[in-house]
């Protein structure tokens, strides 16, 4: 299993040793978005959703999910957190809302995952909000932008 660092020589699944790394700051960011009926986007538009404020709610799953990302993604490290920041913007052009999620550390590895985990979250709960009116939506695009720190450098997406 070459290349793969979260197998031994074996080929077993085990949590990389990172005690050796040194400590530097981190940031990753992810992406995703929820496509969705013009309706469905012009009700979060106007906040006529029943279940209440959509983006708002969103946001706060999106951050409750980076803190939660060790405990769902067996070989992730858990992490000190020190920023989380979710932003949701409608897009009428999808139409549907599009999901930005940032997250810092400073530590001995990086925060893709926990990026990856507040944007999923965040799509996750615009579609349980909205699934009363639009059970069609679909949620996609999920992936890392930007990730930087770290021995491997800065990755940008194109």
């Amino acid at each position: 299993m070459a290349g793969f660092t979260h197998f031994d020589g074996k080929g077993d699944a085990h949590m990389v040793d990172v005690s050796e790394k040194p400590m530097t700051a981190r940031i990753a960011v992810a992406e995703a978005h929820v496509k969705m009926a013009r309706e469905t986007h012009d009700m979060i538009e106007k906040g006529r959703a029943k279940k209440g404020d959509v983006l708002a709610v969103a946001r706060l799953a999106g951050i409750m999910g980076a803190k939660e990302t060790a405990r769902l993604i067996p070989l992730c490290h858990p992490l000190p957190v020190t920023k989380v920041a979710v932003e949701l913007t409608l897009d009428p052009d999808l139409p549907g809302v599009r999901i930005e999620a940032t997250v810092k550390t400073t530590g001995q590895t990086g925060v893709e995952m926990e990026a990856l985990t507040a944007a999923s979250t965040a799509a996750l709960t615009v579609y349980d909000m909205a699934k009363a009116v639009d059970r069609a939506m679909e949620i996609g695009g999920l992936r890392v932008i930007l990730k930087d720190g770290g021995k491997s450098g800065r990755y940008e997406a194109s």
